[in-house]
């Protein structure tokens, strides 16, 4: 609860997260695997699989520095989390650290951006996981589909962090061990040791050039593909119900991310060489999709039904993850006062119920809108008024490292086992990238209409701040977050 944080206490698998004695029992928390695959997997998706033939054909093979350059600013952000996580990990994860370092309202402004922007994705990977369904079993309807994918991961979430760990290790597992098997078929097809290939090195730079359309849309292009990276957050999140809390904070920020950049700008890369950027049909579905096409080339049949079993599981992953995060923050924004108390409720097991169930409704609506008023357009409202959340938490969380690194004496800083590179210019480098991406938005149509959806969505929050700042007064144990105790950000592993 606010104003007994205890930051100050050594890190442990039981007094993490603040949790308490729900989650003392080992065999209920993530192990360092799940951590580990929540991390790789919990971002591979759609944006990936699908969406990277967009940013391809309007970039060209220059869409490598695209993917690399947004892949680096999130890699920024994900240290600047980890320095603040490792040494306190929080369900609530940059929330808490907003309210400590900024305060309330900074807290309850990402908080509540951050579930909507969930609750969203629920609903959005519910209709797309309804629809496939409704391809293969065509008896039920694709919204009858939809309704049983959220009650299945309901299920999973609902017994335990360890449950939904495993499950997320799994459908993971079948996404990373793809994209391995794709990039590992991709470099032979590329230097020519694949059966039938030559060389294809050389359409890098045969169709028109690296950047055939400029080497300045290859950076207006990070606008497109920063979001594709928005999920890692989840890692410190979970990290906090972990076994080691701290260790799996240092992995998630540190070398796993790594791996995520390999994996992202590995497979633009391989699908730009093997497949000349000109050639690339708009993704409008699986058959057309770039991951499609290049297995095509490899001459691997029934390329488009293997890329459809791929997409699904990428699909249920993130409505899993999603209904994870979305109510482990609105458990955390009831623990601070920002949401209703009783939405703080746990199981025995830890589990977070109440804010799950509420979570699921949330996107239960959202999902039957789309099928019920489909031409009413707020599901499309939904879906761009969250646009900019990944931003602004980004933001947020490069605003209150640097707060809470200026607030440390140099003894501290001298202590902290991960620290954030060039402090404070890294992070000062990060928010002018930001406001850059926000900039390139505002030329495109889209774009606009996610600026300001998004505003609007904001602008509805504010509304409602000074009548939750009124009840967070009267909360008994409500304290000024002005004073941060002295040895923030400590390590003691």
């Amino acid at each position: 609860m606010a104003g007994t944080d205890n930051w100050s206490n050594p890190v442990s698998p039981e007094t993490s997260a603040g949790l308490g004695a729900v989650t003392k029992a080992r065999s209920n928390k993530l192990r360092s695997r799940h951590v580990t695959m929540i991390t790789l997997g919990g971002i591979i998706g759609a944006s990936l699989f699908v969406g990277s033939g967009n940013v391809i054909r309007e970039v060209g093979p220059a869409a490598i520095v695209s993917y690399l350059i947004g892949g680096l600013l999130v890699f920024f952000a994900m240290r600047m989390l980890g320095e603040m996580a490792a040494s306190r990990p929080a369900i609530g994860s940059f929330m808490e650290y907003a309210r400590v370092g900024l305060g309330d309202w900074a807290a309850y402004l990402v908080g509540w951006l951050y579930w909507y922007f969930w609750v969203g994705v629920l609903a959005y990977e519910a209709v797309l996981g309804g629809e496939t369904m409704h391809t293969w079993i065509p008896a039920l309807p694709s919204w009858a589909w939809s309704l049983i994918l959220i009650a299945i991961f309901v299920g999973t979430n609902v017994i335990s962090v360890r449950t939904f760990g495993e499950v997320e290790f799994w459908l993971a597992s079948i996404k990373v061990v793809a994209i391995v098997v794709f990039l590992g078929a991709g470099i032979l097809f590329a230097l020519g040791l694949w059966p039938n290939a030559t060389v294809a090195v050389p359409n890098l730079w045969e169709h028109g050039g690296f950047a055939p359309n400029g080497i300045g849309v290859a950076f207006t292009g990070v606008a497109l593909v920063i979001f594709s990276y928005f999920g890692t957050e989840i890692a410190v999140m979970a990290s906090a119900e972990s076994v080691d809390p701290a260790k799996g904070i240092r992995q998630a920020t540190s070398t796993i991310i790594w791996r995520i950049l390999l994996f992202f700008v590995g497979s633009v890369l391989v699908i730009v060489t093997v497949v000349p950027w000109d050639e690339l049909p708009v993704p409008t579905d699986v058959a057309n999709a770039p991951f499609t096409i290049a297995l095509a080339k490899f001459g691997i049949p029934f390329a488009d039904v293997i890329m459809q079993l791929v997409i699904f599981t990428a699909v249920i992953s993130v409505l899993n993850s999603g209904l994870y995060s979305a109510s482990r923050m609105f458990a955390a924004l009831a623990d601070k006062g920002f949401a209703p108390k009783v939405v703080a409720t746990r199981s025995r097991t830890g589990v977070p119920v109440i804010a799950l169930l509420a979570s699921t409704i949330g996107g239960l609506i959202a999902t039957l809108v789309n099928f019920v008023a489909p031409s009413s357009g707020i599901f499309d409202f939904i879906m761009n008024s969250a646009g900019l959340v990944a931003l602004f938490v980004y933001v947020f969380i490069a605003l209150t490292q640097m707060r809470l690194r200026q607030k440390m004496t140099p003894d501290e800083v001298a202590q902290l086992k991960l620290k954030v590179w060039l402090h404070p210019w890294l992070n000062i480098l990060l928010i002018a990238a930001i406001a850059a991406v926000v900039v390139v938005m505002l030329t495109s149509e889209s774009g606009r209409a996610q600026v300001w959806t998004s505003l609007i969505a904001t602008g509805v929050l504010l509304v409602f701040w000074p009548l939750v700042r009124r009840n967070l007064r009267r909360r008994p144990d409500h304290a000024s977050n002005e004073r941060i105790p002295s040895n923030e950000g400590v390590v003691n592993d």
